[in-house]
């Protein structure tokens, strides 16, 4: 029954209760981030749980007015008794989805790359429409994003971007986007009404803890330059832009968003740390070296996992193959639609 696994999570959580209020494990920082994070995944289990054995009592004390013979009670408890049984099968089947055995990398952190692949201005300008989808659909998770490279056009597009999004299931949320994403629709320099066809490349990347990804200090090779494109007279004076080497694998990263070398450095190397642990993620599945190639294609228009027709308002994802409507919702980050789609599938 899973309500013996659910007794065992209150245990765990009460005992980090417990643990939080020890003035010596609030000296350890390391221990105490560790139990504060687990509390964190906890939470929702015993909020449901807490729901659910309130309803449980309340029925319970429905059935004994039901043996009574005032007929009148018994009439409005069977009402309310309806209600309540009507509350505990959904807060069973919650309960049960979130018992079910989940991804371990799930509640990672991660790193998104979006770049513009075919179509040219009209497919950078669907990168910042995607940036600002995935930012909005982040924030109504309470998830943090953060902007570790940016490389714009000047009529409001984006080349490429890449960005951390940080909290608790970020990856589990995020993890369907990968792949190659087609838009179709009239631009807004096109005089003749005529619809374009273009696309863009998205990489869902787990961001690794230190421990997951060792690298050696002797395999890098970095490079200082100064920064180009947007960002005024300060950046083109000063060598902070970086460029990382991973000599083993050939893994480059630049970076070049922040005036400063050393934050740039960081960055890059967050980037970097990255993109080595999701091939090491990859050959552990049996998949080819080339996977982050494999993950995003090559942006052609054929290979894509998702089409954005704005004309026909109607977003198809080729691998549930199925439609989606009201695109100018869903581009304002309402995505979970699609998202619990592919969690059921």
């Amino acid at each position: 029954m899973f309500t013996e696994k659910l007794k065992n999570i209150e245990k765990e959580y009460a005992d980090i209760e417990k643990s939080l209020s020890d003035p010596l494990i609030n000296r350890d920082s390391t221990k105490l981030r560790e139990l504060s994070k687990r509390r964190k995944e906890l939470y929702p289990f015993i909020e449901k749980f807490n729901n659910y054995k309130k309803i449980e009592i309340e029925i319970s004390h429905l059935d004994e007015i039901l043996k009574t013979e005032e007929k009148d009670l018994a009439e409005l408890a069977m009402s309310e008794l309806s209600e309540l049984e009507n509350k505990k099968k959904i807060l069973t089947a919650e309960l049960e989805e979130l018992l079910k055995p989940k991804d371990p990398l799930d509640k990672k952190n991660i790193i998104i790359e979006i770049r513009a692949a075919a179509g040219g201005d009209e497919s950078a300008l669907f990168v910042s429409e995607l940036y600002r989808m995935y930012t909005r659909y982040a924030q109504s998770k309470s998830f943090k994003t953060e902007i570790l490279d940016l490389n714009s056009t000047g009529i409001g597009g984006t080349k490429e971007i890449i960005f951390t999004v940080e909290g608790i299931g970020a990856y589990g949320f995020f993890k369907y986007e990968s792949g190659t994403h087609r838009v179709q629709r009239v631009p807004e320099t096109e005089a003749s009404g005529r619809i374009h066809t273009s696309t863009v490349t998205v990489a869902v990347l787990v961001e690794p803890e230190d421990v997951d990804v060792e690298i050696n200090s002797n395999d890098l090779r970095i490079d200082t330059y100064r920064a180009g494109g947007h960002g005024g007279q300060y950046l083109q004076k000063t060598d902070s832009a970086v460029r990382i080497t991973h000599i083993p694998t050939n893994t480059v990263v630049a970076c070049q968003d922040e005036r400063s070398q050393l934050k740039n450095k960081l960055k890059a190397m967050k980037i970097l740390r990255a993109r080595l642990f999701d091939v090491i993620k990859n050959q552990r599945q049996q998949k080819i070296a080339d996977e982050r190639k494999k993950q995003v294609g090559t942006g052609d228009r054929s290979e894509k996992i998702r089409t954005y027709n704005f004309p026909q308002d109607r977003i198809t994802d080729h691998r549930l193959n199925e439609n989606f409507h009201n695109i100018s919702t869903i581009m304002d980050g309402n995505l979970d639609g699609i998202v619990e789609k592919f969690k059921k599938a």
